[in-house]
This record gives structure tokens, sequence and C-alpha cells, in this order.
């Protein structure tokens, strides 16, 4: 599905690669943060303390979690900026907009298909609830 005449023009793929490379790291700096303090938690034996301490260690790997399923993305992001398929929906092969990838530059659906997935997933939702 690469395509050969790309709607983005080579300085604004630099521009997504870089914004996806800084983003990569930012996230992985942030993780390692997350690291350092889980290593360094001391477990009070004041029963409060060890209780606030364990949810707040839940926190932090909740987010270190996000941060790896984010890392994810951005790495399928810079793959498709590689083989020529970024901003392209892989639902539609149409291209995703510039606005959209501004805004969430590792989109892989256009609006319009996003919103159809969005729709289904309430739909699924409430059919479940009911």
């Amino acid at each position: 599905m690469a395509k050969k005449n790309h709607y983005l023009t080579d300085e604004q793929l630099e521009y997504f690669m870089g914004r996806l490379l800084n983003w990569k790291a930012e996230l992985l700096r942030g993780s390692e943060e997350v690291r350092t303090v889980l290593e360094e938690k001391n477990f009070e034996a004041d029963p409060v303390d060890s209780a606030s301490n364990i949810t707040n260690q839940a926190l932090e790997l909740r987010t270190k979690d996000r941060a790896r399923k984010l890392i994810k993305k951005i790495d399928k992001a810079i793959s498709r900026i590689d083989d020529g398929t970024y901003g392209y929906c892989e639902e539609t092969g149409e291209p995703i907009g510039l606005k959209r990838l501004e805004a969430r530059p590792i989109a892989t659906l256009c609006i319009e298909a996003q919103e159809r997935h969005e729709k289904m997933e309430r739909d699924y939702r409430e059919d479940a609830l009911e």
C-alpha cells in the first residue's frame, strides 16, 4: 500500500518525524524516571503510609504501561513514514489530513473512519449493557 505520490511534502514528513522522535524521547525519559522512583520506594511499617505507597506505585505502573503502548504507536508511525504510507487512512486509503495529524501524529484513521469505529464501540457497549 506504499504511496508514490505522497500528499505530504518532504518537509512535512520531516516535521512529523521530528515530532514523533521528540515525543518518544520524552516518554522514554519519563519512563526511566518512573522506574527510578519505583526502585527507590521504601515501604513504611505504618499501614496507612504503606497503602498510600502501594496506590502511588500502581498509578506509576499504569502511567509507565500507557507510555509503553504509546511508544509502540509512535514506532509504527515512524515505520509508516519510512515506507511511504504515513498520513493515509488504514481503512479507506484516503489522506488523513494535516489538521488531524497535527493534533494526533500517530493517527491511523481519517476522521470519518475514526467516527465509525467510535460509533461501533458505543453501540457495542450499549448492546452489552442491555
